[in-house]
């Protein structure tokens, strides 16, 4: 351990520590009791996709998004997200067809690939446009590959520069192998996702009902989940806000031949996308943490990051745990915290092209091939045991779990961090391979029958638990709400769509 991560660890006071937030962003597609895709639209009884702060959808109209408030303990964090899909359940199963969220990151069975519908967000300039942005990304990459879910970690701390939030991230980017090792839960995958693509997966049993790889972690976050060969050609460095920022901004102003041709719209008149740039949108540019600012109505991410700096970072690199109800646990959550203290305090050194290109491969070698014994990473242009050394920065992690428990009067922290340093000496314990083991012994290799019994399990563990009036009337006035801002943004609209579009797509709005 260096001396200025003691030096940290020493100087953290609880008052500081009860300054800690987090919040989370839960995505799951909407499936039918035989495991495919709903087509449905999005059930009127959640409110107004557009405009609900809890309930949203994120690429398909079949895709919700569930997101928390931001919360002073994990606790409090987790019982508000068990709320939401408390509520959310009910009104999935009031419907005739008896839809369930799905449970795993990998999807369920899919409709060919134009049939995936894209989120509906109303008539109204702004609504329009994230659904003409959805049609975007659907061109630039294909719907499948936009129907994986996963879970944002969206966390702070009080008193935390721009320029400490990028060191975080630097170091975060270094170590995210040991949250892919640790978390990982999706090696295996319905042959409909990879149906005419080149992929390396291996048939489980007949491969008929299901592929994987036999060491994989997350092959969400492989080569066959959030990749694009156009952002390969980004190098965006970390080292600074303003070096980020103008990364951003080139790749939100650079025409991209390919986009180009693809047009803005069609011969129909019809918007294929918002822009023909690398990236569309900010949100489009792929990562396993991102720098965040709350953004003011109309104001671009970019805009926001440049005038008043980061306010916090979202974790984007966790899969859907499909043994817990909600998609993870308060343990998960615990060493999530505990390890973005190890990234924020502990030193980091600016990166380099060269590094950022090992990150790139050490994510790949975890996600495919991370219980494979003896799997080496590289670590400063040299070859290094995956296990070796994520225990090295775990057992760092111990004195800020004890630090966290004694703020907190607990051992949940140093309990669930010695969980994990006991999972790099027995891979058998991650939850990937429990998936694989439950897969193949309970489940004769089918996918989705097994992923669908998770979602059935959770679904009524869920509705089991007490849900009273008043939370049912809080929610429903929520949906309520939501729907009149919708159409108090739509009536409120003065200006044709192709204007609204030119000026938020204008370089003048990134700042």
């Amino acid at each position: 351990m260096t001396k200025l991560l003691q030096q940290h660890i020493a100087n953290l006071s609880q008052e500081r520590l009860a300054g800690m937030r987090r919040g989370i962003e839960k995505e799951g597609l909407r499936a039918l009791s035989n495991g495919s895709l709903a087509l449905t639209p999005h059930p009127q009884a959640l409110g107004s996709a557009f405009t609900h702060s809890r309930i949203t959808t994120d690429f398909s109209e079949s895709q919700l998004e569930l997101v928390t408030g931001v919360h002073p303990s994990v606790q409090a964090c987790l019982d508000e997200l068990g709320e939401v899909h408390q509520f959310v359940h009910r009104a999935l199963t009031s419907q005739t067809n008896q839809e369930t969220m799905w449970a795993a990151s990998m999807p369920c069975s899919l409709p060919t690939d134009e049939t995936i519908p894209l989120g509906r967000y109303g008539s109204s300039n702004s609504g329009r446009s994230k659904s003409v942005y959805r049609m975007g990304l659907g061109h630039r990459y294909g719907r499948r590959m936009q129907t994986i879910s996963g879970i944002h970690y969206n966390w702070s701390l009080p008193g935390v520069t721009s320029e400490e939030y990028f060191g975080l991230i630097r170091n975060f980017r270094r170590h995210a192998f040991i949250l892919l090792y640790l978390f990982g839960a999706s090696p295996a995958l319905c042959p409909c996702f990879v149906e005419g693509r080149q992929h390396s997966l291996q048939p489980l049993g007949d491969g008929k009902r299901a592929l994987y790889l036999p060491y994989a972690t997350s092959l969400r976050m492989g080569r066959l989940g959030y990749q694009s060969d156009a952002q390969a050609t980004l190098a965006v460095s970390y080292n600074g806000l303003e070096g980020y920022a103008n990364s951003l901004h080139e790749a939100l102003t650079r025409p991209y031949p390919a986009y180009e041709t693809i047009g803005i719209r069609n011969p129909g008149g019809e918007y294929n996308q918002l822009g023909t740039s690398l990236l569309q949108i900010e949100n489009e540019f792929y990562g396993t943490i991102r720098p965040k600012r709350v953004v003011k109505s109309g104001e671009r991410p970019l805009h926001a990051l440049r005038e008043r700096g980061v306010e916090y970072v979202e974790v984007r690199l966790m899969d859907l745990n499909p043994f817990e109800s909600v998609g993870i646990s308060t343990d998960t959550m615990r060493v999530l915290d505990v390890f973005l203290l190890h990234c924020l305090f502990s030193d980091s050194p600016p990166d380099t092209p060269a590094e950022i290109a090992d990150l790139k491969n050490n994510q790949h070698l975890t996600a495919e091939r991370g219980r494979e014994p003896g799997l080496q990473l590289v670590r400063g242009g040299k070859n290094v045991s995956l296990s070796d050394w994520g225990q090295q920065v775990l057992e760092e992690c111990l004195p800020i779990a004890a630090a966290l428990d004694a703020a907190e009067g607990s051992n949940a922290h140093t309990a669930a961090l010695q969980a994990s340093l006991d999972a790099f000496q027995s891979p058998d314990k991650t939850p990937s391979a429990q998936v694989l083991r439950e897969l193949t012994q309970q489940y004769g290799n089918d996918f989705i029958a097994q992923t669908l019994a998770h979602s059935e399990a959770a679904r009524d563990e869920l509705m089991a638990r007490e849900w009273t009036t008043e939370q049912h009337q809080r929610y429903v006035e929520m949906s309520e709400a939501s729907e009149a801002a919708q159409r108090a943004i739509e009536k409120a609209d003065d200006m044709p769509f192709e204007a609204w579009r030119e000026r938020y797509m204008s370089v003048e709005g990134l700042g």
